[in-house]
């Protein structure tokens, strides 16, 4: 009697002991998945394959590409380029007053009679003329600015009219007398050239266009040892003046041949 109660009891707890089963079974399955996981993640950090940086564009296959600069580093520093040896930028802005621009212009004159080639002159004399278009009357400058844009536009008539108004304004602005004294040489006036020639060197007797423009004028007219004296007189200023040597070697050859 008590062994068919039990086989009876057995029967009504079978599905209890297959559940059960099936629980103990998940489990286990559970327990599997959860072992492969785990030596991936406790690998060490130093194991990890590096990653592959795509190959900048243009970088030839099985080259590698080049090394670029860390972000949370400085780029390195480029070493300053060498500077020819009297090379200095052009003066851009006007003198505060006019003993400040007798003084850069004496500092000028002096490099440039020392310049050793016509690349060490070139940038020293564009400083000289910038200084030289700086006459201390804005007005003044702009009339000059606005002739040279008419010569430029060949128009000699207008140019002369507003040089004419520039040394009205400014009688001691030597580059305009400069300037009008050219017009006049290219109209073949030569008197009234080498008035304002004279005009110019009596404000600036180191103005070496116009110690070069009275040469030309005076070579011109046949007064051949006055043009050989400006020529050299102009070297002097300015060694390294285009033509000026060969001019003063011509001029002396007809000078001594006149017997003079």
């Amino acid at each position: 009697m008590q062994e068919r109660l039990l086989i009876l009891s057995g029967m009504r707890d079978e599905p209890v002991v297959r559940n059960l089963i099936l629980s103990l079974a998940a489990a286990g399955l559970l327990l599997i998945a959860v072992l492969a996981i785990l030596p991936a993640q406790a690998q060490a950090p130093d194991a990890a394959e590096p990653k592959l940086e795509a190959t900048p564009e243009g970088t030839p296959p099985g080259q590698p590409p080049s090394v670029q600069p860390s972000p949370t580093q400085p780029p390195l520093a480029q070493p300053p380029q060498a500077q020819p040896p009297h090379a200095q930028a052009p003066v851009d802005s006007p003198p505060d007053t006019a003993e400040q621009r007798t003084k850069l212009l004496d500092e000028l004159y002096t490099r440039l009679a020392a310049s050793p080639s016509p690349e060490d002159a070139e940038p020293i004399v564009k400083s000289i003329e910038r200084l030289w278009h700086y006459s201390g009357s804005a007005t003044a400058d702009l009339l000059v600015d606005r002739a040279i844009a008419a010569g430029q536009a060949n128009d000699q008539e207008l140019a002369m009219k507003l040089l004419d108004a520039a040394v009205l304004l400014q009688p001691d602005f030597a580059d305009a007398w400069n300037r009008r004294a050219y017009l006049y040489f290219m109209k073949n006036d030569y008197k009234r050239a080498l008035g304002d020639l004279r005009r110019v060197l009596a404000l600036e007797p180191n103005h070496f266009r116009a110690l070069e423009g009275l040469a030309q004028v005076l070579r011109s007219i046949g007064e051949k040892k006055a043009a050989l004296d400006a020529y050299k007189k102009l070297l002097a200023v300015h060694p390294q003046a285009a033509g000026a040597k060969e001019a003063i070697d011509e001029l002396t050859l007809e000078v001594e041949g006149q017997g003079i």
